[in-house]
């Protein structure tokens, strides 16, 4: 079965398949044209354009450097193997993660926002109406009584980026209320973007979609625990002699 879910996310990952509905997978037209020439290989996967796309944008931190080849077994320990595995396994939950959240509702994403800044301890939430909110998606209070409040902003984009409006919209929403705001994308912010955040006077956090899966993947936030392994070595000093 876990073979079977790898390469679900993988044809995914080169857009052979997509994911209409929950449950649901389905051949694209790129799929269909690729099974007139025969199986698609693994190394076929790997030498496709949108597969690697696909694998670059979850590559720009050293974490996420990890390459879909075949272990080489001959010079690694059990305990690289391990590692390797592991590495492995948690880059493809944080890929199934974001193309999550790009699904899901902009509203219910907000909401998510929300509580994985309540599990970061960022203290209760209020959820902004729907309409006319200015702006703003959600209000976090810092302290019990709200005398510290940080606003929240957050853009369900699959592909668009983050742009120089967007910040100064969400700094002009915040008015003398509070001077912090956390911006949160399942893209990516632009360069003018990234300026304007840092050059502006109130504090303004960015979280792009990499950081946003890691930070969800941290917390437990939209993931669960499915097994747990206990690797044991020999106590030494049991067999010490007094």
């Amino acid at each position: 079965m876990d073979r079977i879910l790898w390469g679900k996310s993988y044809l995914k990952m080169g857009k052979f398949v997509s994911y209409p509905k929950r449950g649901l997978v389905q051949i694209t037209e790129k799929g269909r044209k690729r099974l007139e020439t025969g199986i698609l290989s693994l190394s076929d996967l790997q030498n496709d354009l949108d597969f690697k796309s696909h694998r670059e944008s979850i590559k720009n931190e050293k974490e996420n450097t990890i390459e879909l080849d075949t272990i080489r077994v001959d010079n690694s320990s059990p305990q690289d193997l391990i590692d390797s595995g592991f590495s492995t396994i948690e880059t493809e939950v944080k890929n199934e993660l974001l193309d999550k959240l790009k699904e899901i509702n902009p509203y219910y994403f907000e909401k998510v926002i929300l509580i994985l800044l309540k599990k970061m301890g960022y203290g209760d939430f209020i959820e902004t109406s729907k309409s006319g909110d200015g702006g703003i998606d959600g209000i976090i209070n810092e302290d019990k009584l709200g005398l510290e409040k940080i606003y929240t902003q957050a853009k369900r984009y699959n592909e668009n980026k983050i742009r120089e409006k967007d910040i100064r919209n969400f700094i002009g929403a915040m008015s003398g209320d509070t001077r912090k705001g956390v911006f949160i994308t399942t893209s990516s912010f632009d360069d003018s973007a990234i300026k304007k955040a840092r050059e502006a006077h109130h504090t303004i956090i960015l979280i792009d979609g990499i950081k946003l899966v890691e930070l969800m993947h941290q917390y437990n936030v939209g993931v669960q625990v499915k097994t747990t392994y206990e690797v044991k070595e020999v106590d030494n000093d049991f067999f010490e002699e007094d």
